[in-house]
Order: C-alpha cells, then sequence, then structure tokens
C-alpha cells in the first residue's frame, strides 16, 4: 500500500458539491482507501482571472494502484463530472491532481510526481499541511516551511 495525496480542485457547476461528490468517489476507488480530507478551502484562480474563485480541498489515500492507474482512475472520475481541457488554467468541473505519490518522484509525459507546483501553491499547500502537518515533499521540505517562505496568508475555509 502507498500513501497518496490528492488535490481536488472546482470553480463551475456548484464546486462545494463537486469536491463532496468527488471525495466521496475518492472512497469507492478500488483497492484504495480514503484515510483523511481536508477542509474546504476558497481561493482566487491563479491562472485567468475572468473566472470564478476555487472550492480546494486534499485527500489522503491508501491505494495498491500504481501511480498511472491511479491517475486514470483520477481523469474517469473528472470526465464523469463534465471535465473539458479547454484552456491551460482555465476554469473547470473538478481537476484531480496527484500530488504525492508515497515518496516517490517520477517525470513522465503524463505524469509529474510530486506534482511541478505543490511548491507554490497555497491552496494545496494549506490544506496539505491541515491534514499531514510534518509531511515532507521530495526536493523541496517541509510543508510548513513551504507556506512560511511562500508568505501568502491561508485562503478561506468554507
Amino acid at each position: 500500500m502507498t500513501i497518496v495525496y490528492i488535490g481536488l480542485g472546482s470553480n463551475l457547476d456548484n464546486p462545494v458539491t463537486q469536491i463532496n461528490t468527488a471525495l466521496d468517489e475518492l472512497g469507492r476507488i478500488p483497492n484504495t482507501k480514503l484515510l483523511v480530507k481536508s477542509s474546504l478551502y476558497k481561493s482566487s484562480p491563479s491562472g485567468p482571472q475572468d473566472q470564478p474563485d476555487f472550492i480546494n480541498a486534499v485527500a489522503k489515500l491508501d491505494t495498491i494502484l500504481s501511480a498511472i492507474k491511479l491517475l486514470e482512475t483520477l481523469q474517469d472520475i473528472e470526465h464523469q463530472h463534465g471535465r473539458q481541457r479547454t484552456r491551460h488554467w482555465g476554469p473547470r468541473t473538478l481537476d484531480l491532481d496527484i500530488l504525492l505519490y508515497g515518496k516517490q518522484k517520477m517525470c513522465t509525459e503524463r505524469l509529474t510526481i510530486p506534482h511541478p507546483e505543490i511548491g507554490v501553491r497555497h491552496f494545496v499547500l494549506y490544506p496539505l499541511m491541515e491534514i499531514d502537518d510534518d509531511i515532507e515533499i521530495p526536493d523541496l521540505g517541509n510543508v510548513s516551511e513551504l507556506i512560511v517562505k511562500l508568505g501568502v496568508k491561508a485562503p478561506d475555509i468554507i
């Protein structure tokens, strides 16, 4: 079994419901157990600002699925939520990102672990710290220290 952290985000079609439904669906992935989920956080978009605010969360899973099989499963869940990939950093019904997969590091055409922007996204770091404040991110350091370096206040918890 491998401990995995998944970032969730939504800013379309009732984002709170999208995230809560996705969290339930994460708990039903075969050979995977949902261990803990963060609060829901509201944040401004990282990319283009002509879109609604995002609702974000982080889930901690225990799985025997490979990283690629997990990615495929997450993409299936996104698709079921009507996810359309039309604009980089654009609005979305649901975004599910593998943030960490054990202590593994990987960089392929399909998947990079740790997530390449994990260290600069306050809407990921704060919920991650909420569920595991001692977690070390490979090549970056402790999540609490990364938040201090980032110097950005926590997004609002809803």
